[in-house]
């Protein structure tokens, strides 16, 4: 036995990505139904070796769905994720929407899958951040060790976050300088190209960044609430893979070899860090892969017990549509069971 699947926001860069890695991961399935906006119905989207034809959204019963992968929007997430609840559907929802609502769970299965059993509430799981997902991933067995106290990062996010017309705009804006087109910004505020830019989502009244508030906001609810954080978010100009520098000072001694130690045997990551050899992971080389990699661990000598670290992932995938699906798995295999 399997289940019925929907993946809502089918046609864009995650609901793609959802498609490929329930393939991938060969999740099991009865039916999976692609949604999208009545603007997207009749195209194909790829699932394994077979193709699906887009169905709308606006019109679609989601019961007798056992799962709902979202990833469409807030606005949209708002308005329908709610009736695929209400339908019978577990929802895992992609956007910020229902991140920060204390009855929806926000969960990264090799962090906090103990998060997921409280889906119960409004039948909604939130998938976080995709700067957050794989921070976390870093951070929760380097606190359970020695106990974080505060944290500093900052990221380095490429083009495709923030979606398909965005990751255009860099390829545009690269060709066209070649050519002495002047690089005209439109999804963004200022030249990508050849640029990094210290600005994603809007900002604030306290000047940071919304997104920089959702690093801080989403590592409380899915660590610990005590962990103090500041963040800065730049959008530099790579298509797929968000890299991160983080700076973590804990309340216990935790020397850099140790740390190096429990990461190689934590869940979800893949220590690569020897620089005598070029021995670190950049994005381009991420791409594509399940892991968030980590190198260039290092002690920092400023504070009595911290270290820095460089955190690398495919936001495409562990920032996004695999968080989604091993949620999924998480739940069908401890709450559903209808597979086993």
């Amino acid at each position: 036995m399997g289940y019925r699947v929907a993946v809502v926001g089918a046609t864009g860069n995650v609901g793609r990505e959802m498609l490929n890695i329930l393939h991938e991961r060969q999740f099991p399935v009865t039916e999976v139904v692609a949604l999208a906006s009545k603007r997207s119905v009749g195209r194909e989207v790829s699932f394994g070796d077979k193709n699906l034809k887009v169905k709308a959204l606006e019109d679609f019963n989601f019961t007798g769905t056992d799962f709902a992968l979202f990833s469409a929007g807030g606005s949209v997430s708002a308005k329908y994720a709610p009736i695929a609840a209400s339908q019978g559907a577990i929802v895992i929802d992609n956007s910020s929407h229902f991140r920060m609502d204390p009855d929806v769970p926000l969960v990264v299965p090799e962090v906090n899958p103990e998060a997921a059993a409280g889906y119960t509430r409004k039948n909604i799981i939130a998938n976080p951040n995709c700067s957050t997902a794989q921070l976390v991933v870093a951070l929760k067995p380097l606190h359970d060790v020695a106990t974080i106290k505060r944290v500093v990062v900052s990221t380095y996010q490429s083009t495709s976050g923030a979606g398909n017309a965005a990751m255009d705009e860099l390829f545009t804006q690269t060709k066209g300088i070649y050519v002495n087109d002047a690089p005209t910004p439109d999804k963004f505020t200022k030249q990508i190209a050849f640029n990094v830019i210290p600005h994603i989502d809007v900002f604030m009244d306290d000047r940071y960044t919304k997104e920089e508030w959702k690093m801080m906001v989403e590592t409380k609810k899915i660590v610990d609430s005590a962990i103090k954080l500041t963040a800065t978010c730049v959008r530099v100009p790579t298509f797929v893979g968000h890299a991160e520098s983080v700076n973590i000072e804990f309340e216990n001694e935790l020397s850099a070899d140790r740390a190096r130690e429990i990461l190689r045997e934590a869940p979800g990551i893949m220590v690569v860090d020897n620089p005598e050899e070029n021995g670190y992971i950049t994005p381009v080389e991420c791409v594509g892969d399940y892991a968030t990699f980590i190198s260039r661990i290092r002690d920092d000598a400023t504070i009595e017990n911290g270290i820095n670290l460089w955190c690398v992932s495919d936001n495409l995938r562990k920032g996004a549509a695999l968080n989604t699906v091993q949620i999924a798995e998480l739940v069908g295999r401890e709450y559903l069971k209808k597979a086993a």
